[in-house]
């Protein structure tokens, strides 16, 4: 969760730099006046002189350290991007088998069993479960389509009862954090003739 704070408060400082910037360059642009900080004049004002744009072109350094900045802040975009589109799924469980070691179970057969329990309950059209969190205190995100006639009170507490108590006895966890989304299965109606 914290990081999907900070990935909504560095998107929106990002996107509030650009739009002062951008914003600034159009008003000027148009011929609005020209804010206190800003460095141009007025509307025929270039962003970059000839003078500023061929300054550093003669210095050994000047193309390396462009360059290196380039590639660094390319190499920022493409690890922000990554973490962004990563899909979040814990791909293994460590269970405390009493003598230290311990033992892994993976998070693909545990959401498998799961999800193929909790589509065998009566009023469940589909099911599927999602693992995050940590090895050792992971943490469930369920959804639940049901049948049209389907008491949702009654589905959530067979959920509960029935493939949420044996996933956690069979893993020795002491506990199974769970969030369960319930949907209904949309269906045409019936005609009476």
């Amino acid at each position: 969760m914290r990081s999907g704070v900070v990935n909504r408060v560095l998107l929106a400082l990002a996107g509030l730099v650009l739009f002062v910037l951008g914003g600034s360059v159009l008003a000027v642009g148009l011929g609005a006046p020209s804010p206190s900080w800003w460095p141009h004049s007025g509307p025929r004002d270039v962003l970059l002189s000839r003078a500023e744009r061929t300054a550093w072109r003669d210095q050994d350094w000047w193309w390396p350290a462009l360059i290196a900045l380039l590639a660094v802040l390319l190499l920022i975009g493409l690890w922000w991007l990554v973490s962004v589109l990563r899909r979040r799924r814990l791909s293994e469980i460590l269970i405390d088998t009493g003598d230290g070691s311990g033992a892994l179970v993976r998070g693909g057969a545990l959401r498998s069993a799961l999800a193929d329990d909790a589509g065998r309950l009566p009023g469940v059209a589909h099911a599927d479960a999602h693992l995050a969190g940590r090895r050792t205190t992971p943490t469930l995100r369920a959804g639940l389509r049901l049948e049209p006639d389907a008491s949702p009170a009654a589905t959530l507490t067979d959920f509960t009862t029935h493939p949420l108590t044996a996933a956690r006895d069979s893993t020795g966890l002491e506990s199974l954090p769970t969030e369960v989304r319930l949907k209904r299965v949309k269906h045409r109606a019936e005609r009476v003739s």
